[in-house]
Order: C-alpha cells, then structure tokens, then sequence
C-alpha cells in the first residue's frame, strides 16, 4: 500500500535580509550565497515531504534573473514538483522585496534533486505525490520533461563521436578555433 502526500504538504518558505557580507565585488548579493539558500531550503523541503534525511544529487536549473540588493528582504518558497523512487524535484522561487517602497522581483528559478536516505545512508523510498489542481500538474510534468532532457543528454555524451569529420567540419558554426596536439 502507497502513501501519498500533497505538494501543500512540503512547502517551505523562508526569508533573509540581504546584509552587506553577502556581497560580490559589484556590489550586488553574490550568487554563491544564494546557491548556499537555495540547497538549504531544497533539503528543508525535500526532507520534510520525505520525513528522511535527503542529500543533493543534482542542480539541475539555477536561473539567476535579476540582481539582488543590500538591504532587500529575500524569500525563497519551495514545493516538491516530482517523486521518484527516493528521488525528489524541489522547485524553488527566489522573490527580493525592497522594504522601503514594497516593490517584489522575481530574482531567481531553481529545481533540485533531492534523494532521501535510511539511518544506514541508503537510498530509501518517499511518499507518492498527491497533485490537486492545474499548477502542481504542470509543474510534474514539467519534471518529466525535464528527466528526459537530462536522458537524452547522457545518451549523447556515451554515443556522440566528437571527432568524427562530421563533428570537427561543424566547429564552424562555433566561435572556436582547434589546435590539438
């Protein structure tokens, strides 16, 4: 017998003010310190819907879309999209709120792969996801998407001859010059 869990169930939300040591040599908040949220709050999350202790087995979208400043207050909310066996997608979305005029940016898109482990550090299986309107359907299949993608990417990698004349007559089209040794 299955249990399942609702995408409601393994939300999390979580906000931070932006001080001045979290900044790049612009000015700006660095990106390495919202990667560092964006993995805390995926482990929130994939941990709560899994009730396990769960690991980051890939990034595999960060999207950083607009700047973040000093002094914005950063809230990152967090759903799981997908189930595996053991493995989770963790969507998460990056907002930044100047406090003084109220105004909210879309910063920043993620998705995670999370995997759940036993005490003995092994893979172990997580509830069923239970979807309950259009969103979270999307949102699934856009994961599904996103796991064939990755497949067929692997696929490439093993099959694809990257020195077959074919290959090296297409380096044309790429601002690249070869000179092997």
């Amino acid at each position: 017998m299955s249990t399942y869990k609702s995408v409601k169930s393994s939300r999390i939300t979580i906000s931070q003010l932006m001080l001045p040591s979290h900044t790049n040599f612009s000015g700006k908040i660095h990106g390495g310190y919202i990667l560092s949220l964006l993995d805390q709050i995926a482990f929130a999350c994939a941990s709560k819907y899994s009730g396990n202790y769960c690991v980051t087995a890939s990034v595999d979208t960060v999207n950083f879309l607009n700047p973040i400043e000093v002094g914005e207050l950063v809230t990152l909310k967090a759903s799981v999209n997908y189930v595996g066996n053991s493995s989770m997608i963790v969507g998460i979305r990056v907002e930044a709120e100047n406090i003084q005029t109220g105004k909210v940016k879309h910063c920043n898109s993620s998705y995670f792969t999370m995997v759940a482990k036993d005490a003995e550090g092994l893979n172990t299986k997580v509830p069923g996801l239970l979807l309950s309107n259009d969103e979270e359907l999307r949102r699934f299949y856009t994961c599904v998407k996103q796991i064939a993608i990755k497949k067929d990417l692997a696929l490439h990698e093993e099959i694809f001859d990257y020195k077959s004349e074919k290959a090296i007559l297409e380096l044309v089209n790429y601002n690249v010059k070869l000179e092997l040794n």
